[in-house]
């Protein structure tokens, strides 16, 4: 494991002060270095990515948290160009359907879990029940929890049982084969407001600015809170979370796809070896394909 990689990832155990992290660090790279490193990278996923398919023993599900504008879709974009689609699927998740809230917080998430031998990258997750919710307890009452029918009611205790569920939930499918990575991309609320004003300069980006994103940022103390407690809660050693610095994308891309590669080559994976029953039937297709014409 490499130095950057090493301090990003939160340590279980030990208290994390998010205030503490420099959402600017760039690992000391200029940013062409930084973008050719990134293609090396990319060579090595998809090598690794094609073993992971095809051992078919194992999946990796890849979690996204951010703050808006943080740089959550692009990087996506860029862990995903380095991969095969066909073994990828990816979910953002959004407010609930009515379907959805009459079932627990993780039904949803598990549903969108992914098989074994794919990677699944969910772009938001299950951790928006202890973030959002936490800054805005009036949803959790659109969940009709017994016991729980007023915001007064939602209480330390609530929010305890909740990170413990959702502890319980990673070591559950962490224990089936599931390797999961979970990724706070930590931007700066100076860069977040450039972002937002390029949004608002630009029209080809108009689209991606909400009116609601300034609602939200007003809320920023909070949401900072929010993340802290629940990166505390619930960086464990078999699910742990990595802070990302997310004021320079390029930097951001670069060590989310190390990390990637990191997880990977843990697995010691390999390819399926034949039986020698399955070696002798392809010496044996190979005769024949070599006998015509």
């Amino acid at each position: 494991m490499n130095k950057e990689i090493e301090n990003s990832r939160v340590s279980p155990g030990k208290k994390f002060v998010l205030k503490d992290q420099d959402t600017s660090y760039n690992g000391d790279l200029e940013k062409e270095a930084g973008k050719a490193a990134l293609d090396l990278v990319k060579e090595a996923l998809d090598k690794l990515q094609e073993t992971l398919y095809a051992a078919d023993s194992h999946s990796v599900l890849i979690l996204f948290q951010a703050m808006d504008a943080a740089g959550k879709d692009s990087a996506i974009a860029h862990v995903m160009s380095g991969l095969n689609p066909q073994g990828c699927q990816v979910y953002t998740f959004k407010t609930p359907t009515s379907e959805e809230y009459d079932h627990d917080f993780l039904w949803r998430h598990y549903k969108a879990l992914p098989e074994r031998g794919r990677i699944g990258i969910h772009n938001r997750s299950h951790y928006e029940n202890v973030l959002v919710c936490k800054v805005h307890p009036e949803y959790v009452l659109n969940e009709k929890i017994p016991g729980y029918d007023t915001v007064k009611k939602i209480d330390d205790k609530f929010w305890k049982r909740r990170y413990e569920s959702i502890r319980n939930f990673e070591k559950h499918i962490s224990d089936n084969g599931t390797v999961v990575i979970k990724f706070f991309l930590n931007v700066s609320k100076e860069e977040q407001k450039a972002r937002f004003l390029e949004r608002i300069e630009d029209p080809v980006k108009n689209w991606k600015f909400s009116s609601s994103d300034i609602t939200e940022r007003e809320r920023w103390k909070d949401y900072m809170e929010a993340y802290e407690q629940a990166i505390n809660e619930t960086s464990t050693a078999q699910a742990p979370w990595y802070i990302i610095p997310a004021d320079k994308k390029w930097y951001a891309r670069l060590l989310i796809s190390q990390i990637l590669e990191h997880h990977l080559k843990g697995m010691n994976l390999k390819f399926p070896v034949l039986g020698e029953e399955e070696m002798a039937k392809l010496e044996e297709i190979k005769r024949s394909l070599l006998l015509e014409g």
